[in-house]
């Protein structure tokens, strides 16, 4: 689903003395089928930005398209429920959402709101569980004697039992540990080509930034202050500074190599550990050439 937002801004608390404009007329557009990072520093807007791609919260000014979904400043919207359907929503630390008193009824409890058949519900339900990675005999345990990490996992499940077209990711890695968090990120990358779902990932991570996305926007004071792929995003180091964002330790690296050593070494991907290793044979072939 094609994602526009047309000069929208968003105004909490409008007309008193705690009025704050969290948006101000920002434009941008998210092409389907696109992986994109949304950053920027904490203020920066980000959250008011997805609370408005299914609904939540509805602009102050402007206009806010998702795929045939349109939310207009001043008029009533109809149809959200069908828009919800569409678009999920992976919260931060969404395991603290879990309720239910059995995993196959937590990760169903939204596909029963929106009047699912039970045979469906079960064949979604098996599908999510297979894509989070978590064993069926999993179904009928509490989700509360599940480990941190499955707990996520099935409240992660419940999402993608709607069967959405839009996956938006708030911080979907906070409190996992490095593995937990590459694993997590690489299952929804494998989610999104096989799906062909348009993600969406607001992140502190300027890594997986790098890593997972096709496009990356920058919010600051609640506007667009670049966009582009992750390498053009990147090599802006100072503007990237000025809003206190950091560059990815992959891309620094180069960047001291080939001022130290005067080389062109580009990023494609590699790890440090690669580089490092590029590095040396290059210098052992410059040597073989003395």
């Amino acid at each position: 689903m094609d994602i526009t937002f047309e000069n929208v801004s968003y105004v909490y608390q409008p007309n008193s003395p705690f009025e704050h404009r969290a948006l101000n007329d920002l434009s941008f557009s998210i092409q389907s089928g696109s992986f994109v990072a949304i950053i920027g520093h904490t203020g920066s807007g980000k959250s008011t930005l997805i609370q408005h791609l299914n609904g939540l919260l509805q602009p102050t000014d402007g206009k806010v398209s998702i795929g045939e979904y349109q939310m207009k400043a001043g008029e009533k919207n109809k149809d959200l429920k069908k828009l919800r359907e569409k678009v999920g929503v992976v919260f931060q630390y969404p395991e603290h959402q879990l309720f239910e008193e059995t995993v196959a009824k937590d990760i169903a409890f939204g596909p029963h709101n929106f009047g699912v058949e039970e045979k469906e519900i079960s064949r979604r339900t098996k599908e999510a569980i297979q894509a989070t990675h978590l064993p069926e005999e999993l179904l009928e345990r509490s989700p509360f004697d599940l480990s941190g990490g499955q707990m996520r996992r099935v409240a992660i499940s419940g999402v993608l039992a709607m069967n959405p077209e839009v996956l938006v990711l708030d911080e979907p890695t906070a409190g996992l540990d490095p593995n937990g968090q590459r694993e997590i990120m690489d299952m929804f990358h494998h989610l999104h080509k096989t799906k062909q779902l348009t993600t969406i990932l607001v992140t502190h991570s300027m890594e997986d930034a790098l890593a997972y996305a096709d496009h990356i926007i920058i919010l600051n004071h609640g506007e667009v202050y670049r966009e582009g792929t992750p390498l053009e995003i990147f090599k802006q180091q100072e503007a990237l500074k000025a809003v206190q964002l950091d560059v990815p330790e992959v891309i620094e690296f180069i960047s001291k190599v080939n001022e130290e050593f005067n080389t062109s070494i580009e990023y494609k991907g590699q790890t440090i550990a690669e580089l490092a290793k590029e590095l040396a044979q290059m210098m052992e072939g410059g040597r073989d050439h003395e």
